[in-house]
């Protein structure tokens, strides 16, 4: 009897090499595809897989945010593919759940799949259940705003640290983050990453444009109760008046 295998991922190079490897496996068998993390709970639902390779950053909802949509269901063993710093790699260790570090070989893969059909055949997914809901509550024991975030750039992988952010915008299923000179593509919507980020740094003007706080340099009346917010490098943006309230409260007056 094949292993069923669910693999997700946002990025179509990612998803192919999986499936390649996958594929090679003469015992495994790849049942669904996911590019975000509701696709993700939905297949998870309707397949049943026994195996499930999940990128920790995907849209919609996150690797972690698929896992927890999952609480009291019984899950399939998951294999975390992942960009994440060194401490929380350790996390997955203690806990043993097995993950992939970006970019991985194939021996890496080898190891991580030894490990999962290990947990499937002693049939311990009772066990890998209650290890990644421990793991959830070490990663994310309250509330934590986004420190970094990792921008995939000609297939390179690097570190952003939001307080090198000057602002953000939006650009169709995409956000651009303006760091001084430099811009950076994330597939990410402008609402999923406001929640993220520490609103004491991080304010929303318009339904295109968050801007870090300490950037703001000036305001300029305009028209029907808008502003135009100029940042301390030039840059020139609308504040809406549906967001005007925010930085009223921000601010302590009225504008």
């Amino acid at each position: 009897m094949k292993i069923r295998v669910l693999i997700v991922d946002d990025e179509p190079i990612a998803r192919e090499r999986l499936r390649s490897l996958v594929a090679s496996e003469s015992d495994l068998e790849t049942v669904c595809e996911c590019r975000d993390g509701n696709e993700a709970v939905a297949a998870i639902r309707r397949e049943r897989p026994d195996l499930v390779f999940l990128d920790v950053q995907i849209p919609e909802l996150d690797g972690f945010g698929v896992v927890k949509a999952l609480e009291g269901e019984k899950l399939p063993v998951f294999v975390f593919v992942t960009a994440y710093d060194q401490y929380a790699l350790q996390a997955f260790e203690v806990h043993a759940v097995d993950y992939l570090l970006k970019p991985f070989d194939e021996e890496r893969f080898q190891r991580a799949l030894g490990r999962a059909r290990r947990a499937i055949e002693a049939e311990q997914g009772g066990g890998v259940n209650e290890r990644l809901l421990a793991l959830l509550k070490d990663l994310q024991p309250e509330p934590r705003y986004l420190e970094r975030v990792v921008v995939k750039n000609s297939g390179r992988l690097f570190f952003l640290r939001s307080d090198e952010i000057d602002w953000i915008e939006s650009s169709g299923n995409y956000v651009s983050l303006h760091a001084g000179k430099e811009s950076h593509l994330l597939r990410e919507t402008m609402s999923a990453l406001e929640e993220r980020l520490d609103p004491a740094h991080f304010i929303r003007i318009h339904r295109t444009a968050i801007v870090r706080i300490d950037q703001i340099k000036e305001l300029h009346p305009l028209f029907h109760g808008e502003y135009e917010v100029v940042l301390r490098d030039t840059t020139r943006l609308t504040l809406s008046r549906s967001y005007r309230d925010r930085l009223q409260t921000l601010l302590g007056k009225e504008l």
